[in-house]
């Protein structure tokens, strides 16, 4: 299935993921390239929320440019397979190998990302359109992190995981959404 049409498929939790999905559709149907870094504005992202088997546990990188610990993902520099890219970021940014809960979109949000200084450049503000997956790996293998992006990589319980975290719009919209939609999943 083609990516529009997958996040057209994609039922919102909230409110929003049902704003940020109308927002993501729109700038996808207007054929602007979000695909790539190229456009400076805004671009797709794949990101991923680690869980360990018993859905007790996530697994966080302290991300050097945002000084917090904070989710696994990156861009998805050309590739239509969102799955697939947010697989790879996870492997690349801890080592560890992580497979889906599900093929589906477990979240979607779009993200602002402040100016800032990577690789001795100026970057500057721009939207992350950001598609979540849920992925599970184990968490007795061994990990490292990427120093390139992370000073470390590590589990935490869900609830210790938002202290960690020092982006407060993220814990209280991103996060701890995405800690309730993992708990109702376990109830079922």
């Amino acid at each position: 299935m083609q990516l529009i049409e997958t996040i057209k498929h994609y039922q919102p939790y909230n409110e929003q993921e049902e704003k940020d999905r109308e927002e993501i559709i729109r700038r996808l149907e207007s054929k602007e390239n979000l695909l790539t870094r190229e456009n400076k504005s805004a671009h797709l992202t794949a990101s991923a929320w680690v869980v360990n088997k018993e859905k007790t546990k996530v697994l966080m990188a302290y991300h050097n440019i945002y000084d917090s610990w904070a989710w696994l993902g990156g861009h998805v520099d050309g590739e239509e397979d969102l799955l697939k890219v947010a697989l790879k970021e996870v492997k690349e940014e801890s080592g560890i190998e992580a497979f889906p809960v599900s093929a589906d979109i477990f979240s979607l949000e779009i993200l602002t990302v402040d100016g800032h200084v990577k690789n001795g450049e100026y970057v500057s503000s721009h939207l992350h359109l950001n598609v979540t997956y849920l992925l599970e790996a184990d968490e007795n293998a061994a990990i490292r992190n990427k120093e390139d992006e992370n000073k470390a990589v590590a589990w935490f319980g869900l609830d210790e995981a938002l202290l960690k975290s020092s982006e407060p719009w993220f814990v209280e919209h991103i996060y701890q959404k995405l800690n309730d939609k993992l708990r109702k999943m376990k109830d079922i």
